[in-house]
This record gives structure tokens, sequence and C-alpha cells, in this order.
């Protein structure tokens, strides 16, 4: 009993003195002491930290397994890349909250660097490069005696710049680190494959090849090695080593590297390799000879792609043509190759074919299956863009045809004709409405159909902001789920690896997405409607648009005119192609030998032919001076510094603008700058005063910091208080700057949009979703209202003189009894403002630039734009909108107006303003159908 007691005591005694001790220890934690170091440094490496990095290291393994490598290009370093769409991720708070544990509770640890390093990398995975960019400023400075750690900084620093397209500080920050460690041994691998992405983004494959070796001969991560390995093999490509880039090559492809990785590389040396034992290689019999085996079906696209290649460097166009669309028909999964096979169609049809019609099928095809971010995805847009102007007018030629062929017919085979257009109309009307609503109306597959030609007129949209009802989005989605997971059947069970390789895609929408992002796909393959679809309205509207009198017939006339000229203006100026605008300008005068506006098209033809044919130039220049001696073209030729001396009393002062503008928009920002300085001394307190000073400070914007450059808006609001133009637009500046002034702040320049035609500023990414900036902003709102009733007048502004606009009175009146059956106000959801230039001889585009600062102050981004018309040889019109009622158009005709002597850059008599349907600015064709529109518009709206 003595003896249980004892041991009970003892059990006791030694609990409680246990427990002291660590009451004791944890309250003399906070002192410095070698114990406490110890304490903190062991739970901070390995159980906070550790669990940090195995978070992050799971995280990269994932974001590896995900990437989509886009082997036709030079491989990206890392695989870290993912879409960001704002939801908290979990993981990565979770290593943050680590990092501040350390940082916060174990500040005698020596692990305090490693837990803002940490902290760093967590940001640069959350997509939060800024931040990311100084906790690795934070590590550099703060910690310079802890070489590793500094190493590992300076390498994920240039990672997130190079993510923030920052390259002038990725470069200085390679360089601080390829100096501060020039003692060392050796540079850790990170920094050396940083390196190698700053100069593959910069192009500059010399170096990224050096950097590429130094970087595979250091890093000890075999996946690393291989990668880099299959990177050197491409940059010896580019750097034409093709010895070097076939022992790379066949490294990789000997290697236990991915298969893909494997085919990839051993596909390249077949297209590089020229002899094989002293024997010369038939590269293309190679390569077609890999399609033998099965397990190289999900690359067949490449291999048909890579011979297609082959055969365009030989200049064999039928059978690249060939080969690029076997690639894109091939294509099973990879989505980008497709577009690439596309791209190169599109680039021979538009380079090779002068095919442009067809060329602009193929673009918007490489567009859809392109991601935005691939390179000169710009370019590419806006050369479609630009080719939509000619499928736009041979789309207006092909239905004016189709009509006037109508119209000629007797009543029994014209209801004929019109019954099998219906007919046709309602099979085709779902892949009609699928093309149409993806904002890229007027397809060029088109034309090929009398009933496209028909339906070429746009309609107003519905506006649903349903998903599946946005062709667009269904289409994105579509395509991204197709680069992920390749074609799969519509069935459970859809994720099993097994199906990965199912070609059959089911669904009206899926097909409906096939044969709007395939040009060449079969009509078979188009869906067909089995269901009853009301035609009504579709043969009510051929009815309507017959030409059946003398008056239509001309005005439909004037429509195909108008689309030749509009074609040939753009072969000239746009595309540059002398024979296609002689063709078209030469057909003109064949199909209207009685037109009166003959001596622009002479102009034109004297200037095109001045380099091709003299004998025909000195024809046409003879043909100006002879039957129109008094216009501008004949003066022009007598005197070519004739339209530099027309009359006008600012015409110096605008030419001086024009300049600086055109210097602008150049992107001569030093020269900007100096011209504005003597400008000003010329022409001190002038109307554009305030536009000078704007341009000057905005030219600044792009070659100093931040600071300087608010400081000097801040000059602009406090100078012009009152002016409505310009010092609006700058208080937007301000605000915008204060908001983002840390972010801005870290930036070389002040202003880094390179667009000196849009907005200034583009919030970056992670601060778009709630940009401090827009939080209070008021806009101009465009409210949809139902269509006013046709015998209700409203008030609309009139045919006004800017001498007149200050003080214009809006007056309604009732309309008289006869107006012009041409126009009407039918389509009274979708309005115009339009000014009026009365030459077309002067350049609107500093003009333009003002329209633009207008909107920009007063309406949200992408709600309305201002778009340029000419009209016959002498009428430019610069229309606004779409404003969606007439009551939204006089509002933004009442606030425009007072600042037309600011805005428009033309002699004051030069110009007038107006509104206008859509309906009816489509008609407005030549000189007289304008002037016939304006009396119409003052006689029913004005009188």
């Amino acid at each position: 009993m003595k003896r249980i007691y004892i041991s009970t005591i003892n059990k006791l005694f030694n609990f409680f003195a246990g427990l002291l001790i660590l009451l004791l220890a944890a309250c003399s934690f906070e002192k410095e002491t070698g114990f406490n170091r110890f304490m903190q440094n062991v739970t901070a490496h390995y159980n906070i930290l550790y669990n940090a990095d195995e978070i992050l290291r799971q995280k990269q393994e994932t974001y590896a397994a995900t990437y989509i490598d886009e082997y036709a290009d030079v491989l990206s370093v890392y695989q870290d890349t993912v879409a960001h769409n704002g939801t908290a991720d979990k993981d990565l708070e979770a290593v943050i909250f680590r990092a501040n544990t350390i940082i916060n509770e174990k500040e005698q640890s020596k692990y305090i660097g490693s837990a803002y390093l940490v902290m760093g990398k967590a940001n640069y995975f959350d997509g939060k490069f800024f931040d990311a960019v100084e906790l690795f400023n934070y590590v550099i400075h703060s910690f310079p005696t802890e070489i590793r750690l500094t190493q590992e900084a300076y390498a994920w620093k240039i990672r997130a710049l190079l993510y923030l397209n920052n390259t002038r500080e990725a470069k200085a920050t390679l360089d601080s680190a390829l100096s501060d460690f020039t003692k060392k041994k050796h540079l850790p691998a990170g920094v050396y494959a940083a390196a190698l992405q700053y100069n593959i983004n910069i192009q500059n494959y010399t170096e990224a090849e050096t950097a590429a070796k130094k970087a595979i001969g250091l890093t000890k991560n075999a996946d690393e090695k291989l990668r880099w390995t299959f990177i050197l093999g491409q940059l010896q490509e580019l750097n034409h080593e093709a010895d070097d880039a076939l022992l790379s090559y066949n490294r990789v492809a000997k290697s236990n590297a991915s298969f893909e990785m494997a085919f990839n590389a051993n596909l390249n040396r077949i297209r590089i390799q020229q002899m094989h034992n002293g024997v010369k290689v038939n590269r293309i019999d190679l390569l077609l000879s890999l399609l033998k085996d099965e397990n190289n079906i999900d690359f067949n696209d490449q291999i048909y792609f890579q011979v297609a290649e082959i055969y365009a460097a030989n200049k064999d166009i039928p059978n690249a043509l060939k080969y690029y669309k076997l690639s894109v028909h091939s294509s099973l999964k990879n989505q980008n190759q497709k577009g690439l096979a596309y791209l190169r169609i599109a680039d021979i049809d538009f380079n090779n074919r002068a095919d442009y019609v067809n060329a602009k099928k193929y673009y918007d095809s490489t567009l859809i299956n392109l991601p935005p971010a691939y390179p000169g995805y710009q370019t590419i847009q806006k050369k479609s863009n630009n080719l939509q102007v000619l499928v736009d007018k041979l789309q207006i030629i092909a239905r004016e045809d189709t009509l006037q062929n109508l119209a000629k017919l007797d009543e029994l085979a014209r209801a004929k004709a019109i019954d099998s257009l219906v007919n046709a109309h309602v099979l085709q009307q779902p892949t009609t409405a699928t093309v149409v609503n993806t904002g890229n109306s007027g397809s060029a597959s088109g034309l090929a159909s009398p009933v496209n030609r028909l339906q070429a007129q746009p309609r107003a949209a519905t506006g649903s902001s349903f998903y599946f009802y946005n062709a667009v989005a269904v289409s994105q989605g579509y395509a991204e789920f197709k680069r992920k997971w390749g074609n799969r059947k519509l069935e459970d069970n859809w994720r099993k690896a097994s199906k990965g390789n199912n070609n059959s895609v089911t669904g009206n929408t899926n097909l409906a997405i096939a044969g709007m992002t395939d040009p060449d796909a079969p009509t078979a393959d188009k869906p067909k409607n089995t269901n009853q679809i009301p035609s009504g309205n579709y043969r009510q509207q051929l009815l309507q648009d017959l030409p059946t009198t003398t008056a239509l017939l001309e005005q439909s006339n004037a429509r195909i005119y108008n689309a030749y000229l509009d074609m040939a203006n753009f072969y000239r100026d746009v595309l540059e192609e002398k024979k296609e605008a002689i063709t078209n300008y030469e057909l003109l005068l064949t199909k209207y030998p009685n037109d009166p506006n003959k001596a622009p098209i002479y102009y034109s033809l004297y200037r095109l032919y001045s380099d091709i044919d003299a004998a025909k130039s000195d024809n046409y220049k003879n043909r100006i001076l002879k039957a129109y001696p008094e216009t501008v073209y004949a003066k022009v030729i007598i005197d070519p510094g004739y339209s530099k001396k027309l009359d006008d009393k600012d015409a110096q002062l605008t030419e001086a603008y024009n300049k600086l503008y055109d210097l602008y928009s150049h992107k001569n920002f030093d020269q900007v700058i100096i011209n504005a300085d003597s400008l000003l001394k010329q022409y001190p307190a002038n109307k554009y005063t305030p536009q000078i000073y704007y341009l000057r400070v905005v030219a600044s914007g792009y070659l100093e910091k931040v600071t300087p450059f608010r400081a000097e808006l801040q000059q602009i609001a406090n100078a012009y208080p009152n002016d409505l133009l310009i010092t609006p637009l700058v208080k937007q500046h301000l605000a915008y700057v204060d908001a983002n002034l840390p972010e801005l702040s870290a930036q070389p320049f002040a202003i880094m949009n390179t667009d000196t035609t849009s907005a200034l500023f583009i919030p970056p990414v992670e601060y778009e979703k709630d940009a401090v900036f827009n939080r209070n902003r008021q806009f101009s709102t465009i409210i949809e209202k139902p269509a006013e009733k046709p015998t209700e007048k409203p008030m609309v502004p009139g045919v006004i003189k800017p001498a007149d606009a200050a003080n214009q009175q809006i007056t309604a009146t009732a309309a008289p009894e006869k107006a012009s059956t041409l126009f009407n106000e039918h389509d009274s959801t979708n309005y115009y403002f339009v000014i009026n230039v009365s030459t077309g001889t002067i350049d609107l585009s500093s003009s333009r630039f003002g329209v633009g600062q207008y909107n920009r102050i007063n309406f949200r981004a992408n709600t309305i734009s201002h778009q340029l018309k000419t009209v016959g040889a002498d009428n430019q019109l610069i229309y606004v909108g779409p404003l969606r009622n007439l009551n939204a158009a006089k509002d933004y005709a009442r606030g425009i107006i007072p600042l037309m002597p600011q805005i428009m850059k033309v002699p004051a008599d030069k110009y007038s303003f107006f509104i206008v349907t859509k309906e009816n600015l489509d008609k407005l064709a030549d000189k007289k159908i304008l002037d016939d529109y304006i009396e119409y518009y003052q006689q029913t709206l004005l009188k």
C-alpha cells in the first residue's frame, strides 16, 4: 500500500514539474536565447515552411500536368500559367498564412527571408504578379547575405516581370542577378532559366541558346533537363544550326521524355534532316511514314502540318494547301495546331493567291481556334476586320444583283423563284443564325448562296445575354473544352480516358460551331432544321426590297456602284493592291458610262498607272484636264500644292495641329513635345491650346514616371477649369492615377498602353475586377425604350452649321404632307449622330480623335464607336453610334455640338450635323441621295 502511494506521488510530481517547465519555457520563448532560436528554427523549418513548400510543389505539379504545350512555337520555359477567375485559392491562402506565421511568431528564426520568398511564390501562382514582384524585391534587398535565397528571389522576380510584359525591368533584374554573383562558382539553374525565358520573349535567340546550355548543365531535375534540351533544339534551329539541333532532338527522342515530347522531337528531327548515312533524305516520305503508327493518331495533324510546311518552303502551293487542310481535318485535340493550319491557308490566300474573300473566312477560323494570347493575334484580328469591308461590299453587290434579277421576272416566275429562296432560307436558317450572332456578320461563306446574299442586310439583335444564345461564348467554351478533352460523345462517364479519341461529336450546337469554324466543312455536315420555321417575314422582306420601279432600280444601282467604289478604294488604300484597284475602277467606268462623277475615278487611275503604264496614266490625266478642268483634281494636277492653299483663316493652325497629332499617332513622342512647345509659342491662347497641352503631356507620359506626369495633368486641370473637352478627360486620368498610384509607380513609364488611339490606361488584370477608379464613376447610359409612334414627330437636331451650334434651339415641328418615299423611320432603335464633312481631300484622323475623347468622357468603353463613311467624291461622314433610341441620339447631339469648334480640325464652313437611322444611313450611296436625305430630314422633322 505504501509502495503504491509513493509511486503515485512520483507520477504526479513528474507531471506537474514537466508542466511547470513548459510554462516557464513558453513564457521565455520571446527572449533571445539559443534555446528559443533553436526551437523556432525547428518549428519554422520542419513544420511550417516544409508544409508550405509541399503545397507549392503540388500546386506546380498540378499546373504542369494540365499545361498544354504548343510545339509549333518555342516552348515556354515554365509550365505554370493558369487562368485566374477571381475565386480564392484555399491552398495558396494556406501558404500565405503559414508564411505570415513565421514572420509574426518566429521572429528569431533564420527562415524569415524564406517565408517572404514563399509568400511571393504564392502570389505569383495566384496571378498577383505586382505583389509577387514587391515581395521578391523585399527578399533581395533585406537578406543580401543569404545568397541562395536572393538567387532564387531574382529568378522568380524575373518570371513575374515577364508575365507583366515588363521586359525592361526584367532585363535590369537579370543584369543585377548576374553581376551580384559573378564571383561565385555557379549561379543556380533558375537564374539561367529566367534568362532563357527573357531572351525567348525578346526573340534574342543567340543569347537564349547560351542561357539554355548553362541552365541544362546546372539543373538536377530530369524533367527540366529534357524540356530545356528540347527548347535548345528549337533555338538552334532558329539560329540555323541544324546539326546541333539534330543532336538536341535526338537526346530527347531517345530519352524517357513524355510520348508527346519525344514524338515532337522525332518530328522536328525528320523535318530538318537533310542527309542520312551520306544519302539525301526524303523528309516528306519519312514524315508520312509516321502516319502508319497507331500511337501517333493524336498527332496526325502535326505530321500533315510539317509536310505542308516543307511544300510551302519549296513554293509548291497546291500541295501545301492540300496538307494544311488535311492537318485541319485530322485535328482531334490540338486547337492551336488547327488554328495555325487555318492561319497558313489564310496567308496563302492573302499573299499568294490574292483571294481576299477566302482569306477572310480562314482568318475568322484562325481567330476562333487560337487563344487571344497567341503572338500576333491582334494583327490577325485587324487583318480579318479589314477584309470584312470587302466581304460586306461583295454581299451588297450579290444581294442587289439577286433582287434586280427577281424584279425582271414575270409574276409567275418570280413567285417560283421566291418560293425556292424561302425554302432554302428555312433549311439554312440555324447555321446562318450562328454565323450572324458571332459578331462577324457577312461571312464570306454566304456569297455562294442567294439566300445569304439576301440576308446580308443587318437586323436588330435580340440583346439576349443567355450563355447558349451567345454563339461567341459557346464557340469559345467549345474550343476550350476540345483543347482539354478532345472530341467526346455526350454520354455518361465521358471523362474516361478511353473516350479521348472519340471523334463523334453529337448535338446541333457542336455541328453548328464546326460549320462556323471550318470554311471547308461539306454541306452535308451542316445542321438542317427539321422544325417548321415561320418564313412569312422573310418572304415579305424580299417583296418589299424588289426594285420594281425606276426610282428603286436607280437606288439599287447606286448601292452597287458605291460598293464597287468602296472596294476599289480599299484595294488602293488598305491592301495596296494596285491591279485589283485598277480592275474595280475600270469596271465602274464600263458598267456606268454615263456616271457624272468620273473625275475622282480618273484621278485614282492616273495615280495608280503612274508607276505601271505611263501612257495610260497620261490618258486619264488628260481626261480630267479636258472634261473636268474646274475640279479640285485638275487643280491638284496643275499645282500639287493647291490643296494647301485652300482659303481658311485657321488653315495654318489646323494644319500645324494635324501635323502634331500625326507625330503623336506615329509614337514620335520626343518630337511631339518639341513641336507642341513651338506651336504654343507661335499661336498663344489659340482655340486648340488645351488640346495641344494635352498631347504634350500624354507624349511625356510615355517617356517619364507617373509623378511628373500627374503634376502636368494637374496643371492642365488648373489652367483650364472651364474647358469641356480636355479638362473632364484629364480629371478622369487623375482619378485613375490616384486610385492606382502604387501599381503605376512600379512601372518604368506612366503610360504603358501602346495604342495611341484608345484609352490611355488599361488596368492590370488583377485590378480590373474592383477598380477604385470605376466605383463612383458616372457614365451616360443608353436606355432601351419602345419605338416611338410614327405619327409623333420627336425633337431632333437639324442640319446645323458650326457657327450656329452654340445657339441652336432644337424644336419640334409637324411633318409636311409630302415627303420622300426613299427614307423612313422604321428602324427606330438604331440611330447615329452624323458629322457631314463636305470635302474629300482632308484627313479626318485628328477630328475623329477629338470625337473619341468626347465619347470616353461620357460613355463606358465599347458602348458606342465612331466610324468613317465616304459618300461620293466630296463628302465624308463621321457617324457615331449605335444610339438605341431617338432621345439618346438627341441627347448626344446636344452634348457634342457646342464642342465641335474644338473637336473638328477642318474649316468651319465644311461640316454640318444630322441624325439618321442605320437603315437610312446605308442608303446614302452618293451625293445626290445624301442631298435628298438632308431635304427629307428638313421637310419631315425641321420645317
